[in-house]
């Protein structure tokens, strides 16, 4: 991006990771050189490696199910078949550079492949991606294998019927999605109840509801993660689960 050129580059380690994500969340979704490719892997490898990976097969289950589990942290730091990102209906990821949600964290750790490759899906597609649907691309640089894609309902005012049907369509389109795909490990975030302001304990009930419908059915899913950030979805989710 030849606009960028004259930025001074910054001596300090982190602010040179602040910058090169901020240009990653505002390059365009055009093709990247191979020997771009080449150093971008090799130094997002490294930066995934020291901030430490997660094994999701070193996890306890719940006493709510053997195949559902709960953790808490990073899900861009979990090494499992795949992580479930809460996209927007353009799939192309955040634009706002260093933005704190789950979806611009994803686009920059496995990088620039990763909106190639949605905006390759939306070009064929035709048009935005519908609330509760879901798609699939490769984790490209992160620990996992795959990247679910799903559009969660926007809360605006008073939750409606429609919004938790849309939400349990979410959970169950990727479980669709997985299987049809031979994943055996699932991670959720909470979809939609950050910026999209889904309320979270109506969120977390729809979640594990929709979650234990589907296991009951399917026996090709092993794993399925219930990943929580913050100590309030922790608790929420433990009251669901670990009872």
């Amino acid at each position: 991006m030849p606009q960028y050129k004259s930025i001074q580059i910054p001596d300090n380690e982190s602010e040179q990771w602040r910058l090169l994500r901020s240009l990653f969340n505002v390059r365009p979704a055009y093709p990247a050189s191979s020997d771009f490719l080449k150093v971008q892997d090799e130094y997002l490898s490294e930066k995934i490696r020291k901030r430490g990976i997660v094994d999701c097969k070193s996890l306890s289950p719940t006493k709510a199910d053997s195949r559902i589990y709960l953790w808490q942290g990073d899900i861009t730091t979990l090494r499992c078949d795949a992580i479930v990102n809460a996209a927007n209906s353009a799939l192309l990821g955040c634009w706002q550079p260093c933005h704190s949600c789950i979806d611009n964290v994803i686009h920059s750790l496995s990088g620039v492949q990763l909106r190639i490759k949605c905006n390759e899906i939306m070009e064929v597609q035709g048009h935005d991606e519908a609330t509760g649907t879901a798609k699939i691309t490769p984790g490209y640089n992160l620990p996992c294998k795959y990247v679910l894609h799903t559009v969660g309902p926007i809360i605006s005012g008073l939750l409606r019927k429609k919004d938790c049907e849309l939400l349990a369509s979410c959970y169950q389109s990727c479980l669709e999605l997985a299987a049809a795909n031979g994943v055996q490990s699932i991670a959720f975030c909470c979809i939609s109840t950050g910026v999209f302001h889904f309320p979270q304990d109506r969120a977390a009930k729809i979640a594990t509801e929709t979650v234990a419908r589907f296991l009951k059915t399917n026996s090709s899913i092993h794993q399925v993660i219930f990943n929580v950030f913050t100590d309030k979805d922790l608790a929420i989710y433990q009251r669901l689960l670990e009872r």
